[in-house]
């Protein structure tokens, strides 16, 4: 064993975080080994805790069925509250600001109800070009049932910088040109191609001086980077939870509402669940609405899908953001370094260099024709070496604090190097 990789071994041994990868199941490559796993910005690992929350509950529907509402040490009709303040410390926001419910794009459409009001006037929304399309079907729907046209009323920023990220002039350019006209800016937290962070907190202020309501998808920057919502004051945001939160698939979101819209005239669509707690049960025809984000809920929560997210929220707790944030710059730097300086004539890293301008998540481009790209990806695969594929030519590989090691980081590295001397 060489002096580079017994350095690792025992830099990964002496990491204060290491405990938690044990906390998660690793799924198995071709050759037996764990698999070096790098999509957990598209779907975290199971927490192995998931497993007995999920059962606990399905015990207490044994056990006590419809007065499982009622009874026990969490009943079900407070459950999304015990998700509260630990879903407030990940976003920078104050308790009552948030909500889990629903899933991300349903929460954008009931967040776009109270926060994208458009007029004659001001009928435009302000996306980035490159926005992950479920976000973009999401606006142009909006956009086309208030009786606007997209082609109109759809304002795209582009990338001006390195690699197609976006520089804080060409936000500031595209609100100075078409703010009169843009009644809602909604963008990324981290950018879903690039892996590249947005300043929220300098975003709001500009967009709010022109007029504009602000609101934020963090599906790739919740648990991820720090987040201060509150602070930034925007109007809204919405996020998954199955990306670095390891909720599950298709796991119950969340949706962040500022506290100066907690008794909000803004119209809202109603459901029963959104309705004042204190009043709720007297079943009454007039909807008031909870104070905080819990007035836009519409339904009971889903007590089996909530459960595994529970458990994460946990360890996330546990382990705090500050410390997981620490070996996130410190694992996704020695990986972008020894990429440049073992395969940078396989990959071109589109991420920014500057740590506080990314997360955990690395774009890298493969230099070469797409076959090559795709050659390359399932080579990884092979090698028991999970990353994602975006068309046309970017892997993306997130090394997340929680489960990752700098080992891991290497063996990818090593795997596109023995690709290289294969072709």
């Amino acid at each position: 064993m060489n002096d580079d990789r017994l350095d690792l071994l025992h830099r990964d041994a002496t990491d204060p975080l290491a405990a938690f990868r044990d906390e998660f199941l690793i799924p198995r490559g071709p050759d037996g080994r764990d698999v070096a796993y790098f999509t957990g910005n598209s779907l975290g690992l199971q927490p192995r805790a998931a497993r007995s929350m999920v059962e606990r509950e399905l015990d207490r529907w044994a056990e006590f069925a419809v007065e499982g509402h009622f009874r026990g040490d969490l009943p079900w009709m407070d459950y999304h509250a015990a998700l509260r303040d630990h879903l407030a410390e990940l976003a920078g926001a104050l308790p009552h600001e948030v909500v889990a419910m629903n899933t991300l794009t349903v929460n954008l459409h009931l967040m776009m109800v109270s926060f994208y009001r458009p007029t004659p006037e001001r009928p435009a929304i302000l996306i980035e070009r490159h926005a992950f399309p479920s976000d973009r079907h999401a606006v142009e729907s909006q956009i086309r049932f208030h009786g606007h046209d997209p082609a109109t009323s759809l304002i795209e920023v582009d990338g001006d910088g390195p690699g197609g990220t976006l520089t804080a002039d060409a936000i500031a350019d595209a609100l100075d040109r078409h703010g009169h006209r843009i009644a809602l800016v909604l963008l990324p937290g981290v950018q879903y191609l690039t892996g590249q962070r947005l300043d929220l907190a300098a975003i709001a202020p500009l967009a709010h001086r022109k007029g504009c309501a602000v609101g934020y998808d963090l599906a790739h920057a919740i648990g991820n980077v720090p987040v201060d919502l509150h602070a930034s004051h925007a109007d809204f945001a919405v996020w998954c939870t199955y990306k670095y939160l390891n909720g599950g698939p298709g796991a119950v979101a969340g949706c962040f509402v500022h506290e100066r819209h907690a008794h909000t005239p803004r119209p809202r669509f109603a459901g029963w669940w959104g309705h004042d707690p204190a009043t709720r049960f007297h079943m009454a025809p007039e909807f008031v609405p909870a104070a905080g984000a819990d007035g836009w809920q519409l339904s009971n929560p889903p007590i089996l899908a909530m459960a595994p997210l529970r458990a994460s929220l946990e360890q996330f707790h546990r382990a705090g953001l500050g410390r997981l944030r620490a070996k996130s710059i410190a694992m996704t730097g020695f990986l972008a370094a020894r990429i440049r300086e073992r395969v940078d004539r396989v990959l071109e890293v589109r991420t920014p260099d500057d740590p506080a301008q990314r997360g955990c998540q690395l774009s890298l481009r493969v230099r070469g024709s797409r076959e090559e790209g795709r050659s390359l990806h399932s080579w990884l695969e092979r090698e028991g070496v999970v990353v994602d594929w975006r068309e046309p030519d970017v892997i993306r590989a997130a090394p997340v604090p929680l489960y990752n090691r700098l080992s891991d980081c290497a063996r990818l590295v090593d795997a596109v190097e023995a690709w290289s001397r294969s072709r």
